[in-house]
């Protein structure tokens, strides 16, 4: 099966909305194993509406729409799948009921032109109810063509799909798809399919899909079988294949992230940690504090950007700024230690570089980082040289940060 998904919407047009449900579907409908070969944006315009659905018929099975079925007159999109399909619409009582419900639940007053969000295929439709707005989500579906209509706020998109879209498509299928994703950090993704291209090479089912994102590294390992059983087991070696070649670099599985590995080692551990940032301005801090409980361990956040603020708030001595500057591999190593040990937390991490775009000179150029780790009177610190803008290096630089802490606490377990 072959889809195309089209976003309707002269705002998404316009760049005022982000069209994050085309990220969204096109990541689920890979995971069905159908195959998503082109992506459109169309505004709230008639005929233009008009010849981008029927182009879209004449190169895929299956289109999935968002947005354009809301009460106002330019919202046309069921309409112009009606014309396409030769349907008729009428109107659908318990659609018309839920909109009314919804009306009443949030205290407005339903007016007219909401009727037309009722008006449902007579024939070859089904109706996908909404419990997050008004509009409901349509399936038409005849001569093996089919179209999905789903309504164009996300928190409307994603249950609708989830709930209602994915389970009739999965009926659909001959065969499951099941992805499972290793996530890798300290190595490029240049480097990274260089390590394991053989293993790419040989794959047919599964397959090994390299990816890079903010940071870091992702291999997703695809397979296809009659159950998710037999597709798991597809996976299995592969995926041993792989670790056994990245090793250590190979952080996490599945959908998580870095800061929450490293608050998971930190709590596991029951180490207290402090963290003084220069270059990285809280970029650490603020990461490790979208994890929930993280209080348990996080004593505090320090943004020491200035010689002053590093002296007084971490002890680093005068004479070490003044001999090696703020940008060095022992100023590092004092920021670390002096904040683990004015906090009294068990790990001290630290950052000082120069982000850019200005600052650099021939000994210390624009994207040197140096990061300090601390623990238990141990000081280890680590010299990187980053490209691109100013937030670039500080996202990087923050990356790596917390996969050397990830490290240094795995080295404590």
């Amino acid at each position: 099966m072959k889809a195309e998904i089209i976003a309707v919407g002269t705002e998404i047009l316009l760049g005022d909305i982000l069209n994050t449900n085309a990220q969204y579907l096109s990541k689920e409908l890979a995971q069905l194993g159908i195959e998503v070969y082109f992506q459109t944006v169309v505004g709230d315009n008639p005929k233009r509406l008009h010849d981008t659905i029927f182009q879209a018929f004449s190169r895929a099975d299956l289109i999935i729409t968002t947005g354009g079925l809301g009460p106002t007159e330019d919202d046309l999109t069921k309409e112009t799948a009606a014309e396409y399909f030769g349907e008729e619409l009428v109107l659908d009582e318990r659609a018309l009921g839920h909109i009314e419900k919804f009306f009443a639940r949030i205290g407005r007053t339903m007016t007219k032109n909401n009727i037309k969000q009722a008006m449902v295929p007579k024939e070859h439709g089904i109706v996908l109810y909404n419990d997050n707005g008004t509009a409901p989500g349509i399936i038409m579906e005849k001569d093996s063509k089919m179209i999905a209509m789903l309504p164009g706020p996300p928190k409307e998109t994603i249950p609708m799909f989830e709930n209602q879209v994915k389970p009739y498509l999965l009926q659909k299928q001959e065969c499951t798809f099941v992805s499972e994703i290793l996530r890798v950090a300290s190595i490029g993704e240049s480097a990274m399919e260089t390590m394991v291209k053989d293993l790419i090479d040989a794959q047919t089912n599964p397959t090994i899909a390299p990816y890079a994102k903010n940071g870091e590294s992702i291999l997703r390992i695809t397979a296809k079988a009659k159950t998710t059983e037999e597709a798991q087991a597809l996976i299995l070696p592969v995926k041993a294949a792989l670790k056994e070649r990245l090793g250590n670099a190979v952080y996490a599985e599945g959908e998580t992230d870095m800061q929450s590995v490293v608050a998971e080692l930190l709590l596991k551990q029951k180490k207290t940690i402090a963290i003084a940032e220069s270059c990285t301005g809280g970029m650490i801090t603020s990461r490790l504090v979208e994890y929930p409980g993280i209080s348990n361990v996080l004593l505090e956040g320090c943004i020491t950007y200035s010689n002053e603020a590093k002296m007084h708030r971490l002890g680093v001595k005068a004479e070490t700024l003044e001999k090696y500057t703020a940008v060095s591999e022992q100023t590092a190593a004092e920021m670390a230690e002096g904040v683990a040990k004015t906090s009294g937390a068990d790990v001290g991490i630290a950052t000082t570089g120069i982000a850019g775009p200005d600052g650099g000179t021939e000994e210390h150029p624009v994207g040197v980082v140096y990061i300090g780790i601390y623990i238990h009177g141990k000081t280890t610190v680590s010299k990187y040289q980053y490209t691109g803008k100013r937030n670039k290096i500080r996202e990087r630089a923050t990356m790596n940060a917390m996969n050397l802490l990830r490290e240094a606490l795995q080295n404590e377990a």
